[in-house]
C-alpha cells in the first residue's frame, strides 16, 4: 500500500472508464471488537453494490470492481492490523486502499470521479511540518500532518556522528551547562566530557551537524513550514547555531528518541506547531471578511467552483460533511446543480478543495459554523 501523497491524490483524481466506488469506514484498532471490521465493511460492499446497480451497471462489471473488496472481507490479518479509519477505492482495472490516522464516518459513494473530500484533513487545513530528530547515533527526518507522518530518505547523508568524523563521543559521558553569551546574544555552551575533550566534543557535533543541516535544507520542500527538533536537549543550542533553516520551532521534544516510532514523535510534535496552525486559520478566516465585497473573496458557490477550476484560489475554506451534487461544464464555464448523486454528476465542494490543492492554493476543511459567511464553501483570489 503506498502512503497517501499529493502524487497519489493526482492519481485518484483521474477520470476513469466505468463507475468510481469509494468507501470510508471507521476501524477498531485493536482487541476483540475488531472482529466487528469486516462485518462493517461488508455492509458497506452491499451498499455500493446497490448503488452500482442502480445507476444500471451490468452485473458482470459490478462483480468485477467490486471483486478486490470481496476479497479484502474474508482476510483476517487485514482486519487486525488497522488503523483509525479505512479508505477504499474500485473502479474498472484499478483498487487501492488506505489505512487512514482519523476517523471517518461509515460512507460507500459510486460517482463519476472518486470521493476525496474525506482525506482532506491529511493534505490540508492542518498544515505541513517537519520534525528533526536529533542524536549522535540516528538523525531522522520526518514530514507530518496533523494526522500523518512519513520518514524523509535521507540519502547519503551522514545520520550519526560516527559516519560524519570518523569515531563516536558517548553521549552519556556528556554533561552540558549554559554558559555565557555570544556577541550576538546567543548562548555558548559549555561541556564537561571524559576521555574527550571539551573543544574536541563541541566541534565533532558541529562538524556533523553542518553536514546534515545541509542536506536537510536541501529535502525540506516547504521553506516555510516549521520544524520541530526532538532530541537531548543539549543538541538544540549546537544544531540552532549551525543551521540555515528560518523556521525552527523554539524549544523542542526532549529525550533519547532513537526507539522513539515516527507517530509518536508526530504527537508530541505537534503541541508545538498548533497554536502557528491556528492562527493561520484565523488570519486566513480574517482576510476573507476584509476581502469580502471587493471581487477577492466570495462565499458565492458556483463562483468558488469556477474559480477553482480556473486555478484563482488561493486560499478555501470548505465544510467537512458537506455535499453539493452537480456538474462542472468547462466549455459553457458553469456549474450545473442536481438534487441528487446522479449518474454524471459528482459531490462539487469535493471538486473545489481538490481543484485548489493540485493548482497550489491552500484548503482548509474545518467544520460548518468555521466556514466564513456560513456555506459550503468560501475563498479568497489570487486574482
Amino acid at each position: 500500500m503506498k502512503p497517501l501523497s499529493r502524487a497519489e491524490l493526482e492519481e485518484l483524481m483521474q477520470p476513469r472508464d466505468g463507475a468510481c466506488v469509494s468507501l470510508f469506514a471507521p476501524m477498531v484498532k485493536a482487541g476483540p471488537e475488531t472482529q466487528q471490521n469486516p462485518i462493517r465493511f461488508k455492509n458497506l460492499v452491499r451498499r455500493a453494490q446497490e448503488s452500482l446497480e442502480e445507476r444500471g451497471v451490468a452485473e458482470t462489471e459490478v462483480r468485477s470492481i467490486l471483486s478486490p473488496a470481496v476479497e479484502l472481507i474474508d482476510d483476517t490479518p487485514f482486519w487486525q492490523h488497522q488503523s483509525t479509519g479505512l479508505a477504499v477505492f474500485l473502479s474498472p482495472g484499478f483498487f487501492r486502499y488506505y489505512r487512514l490516522p482519523l476517523e471517518v464516518r461509515e460512507l460507500a459513494v459510486v460517482e463519476d470521479r472518486f470521493h476525496l473530500k474525506p482525506l482532506l484533513p491529511l493534505l490540508s487545513g492542518d498544515g505541513r511540518f517537519y520534525v528533526l530528530a536529533l542524536s549522535q547515533n540516528r538523525a531522522r527526518l520526518l514530514e507530518a500532518t496533523r494526522h500523518s507522518v512519513r520518514e524523509v530518505d535521507l540519502g547519503d547523508l551522514p545520520t550519526s556522528l560516527n559516519e560524519a568524523v570518523g569515531y563516536e563521543v558517548e553521549e552519556t559521558h556528556i554533561q552540558y551547562h549554559s554558559g555565557t553569551r555570544s556577541a550576538r546574544g546567543a548562548i555558548s555552551p559549555v561541556y564537561h566530557g571524559q576521555g574527550a575533550g571539551e573543544d574536541d566534543v563541541k566541534l565533532e557535533i558541529q562538524k556533523f551537524f553542518n553536514l546534515l543541516d545541509r542536506g536537510v535544507a536541501s529535502l525540506v520542500v516547504d521553506k516555510e513550514a516549521p520544524l520541530v527538533l526532538a532530541g537531548v536537549e543539549f543538541l538544540f543550542p549546537l544544531y540552532r547555531q549551525v543551521t540555515t533553516l528560518s523556521n525552527v520551532v523554539d524549544g523542542g521534544v526532549p529525550g533519547n528518541h532513537d526507539a522513539t516510532s515516527t507517530d509518536e514523535l508526530r504527537e508530541k510534535a505537534w503541541p508545538l506547531v498548533e497554536p502557528r496552525f491556528r492562527r493561520a486559520q484565523e488570519q486566513a478566516a480574517g482576510r476573507f471578511r476584509e476581502l469580502l465585497g471587493t471581487g477577492q473573496a466570495s462565499g458565492q458557490f458556483d463562483d468558488v467552483v469556477t474559480a477553482a477550476h480556473d486555478g484563482r484560489v488561493e486560499t478555501l475554506f470548505v465544510a467537512l460533511g458537506t455535499r453539493r451534487w452537480g456538474s462542472f461544464d468547462e466549455e459553457r464555464r458553469a456549474v450545473d446543480l442536481a438534487e441528487d448523486n446522479e449518474p454524471g454528476t459528482e459531490d462539487l465542494v469535493d471538486f473545489a478543495a481538490l481543484q485548489t490543492l493540485l493548482k497550489g492554493g491552500q484548503v482548509f476543511a474545518v467544520m460548518p459554523e468555521q466556514v466564513p459567511e456560513g456555506g459550503a464553501v468560501a475563498a479568497v483570489y489570487r486574482y
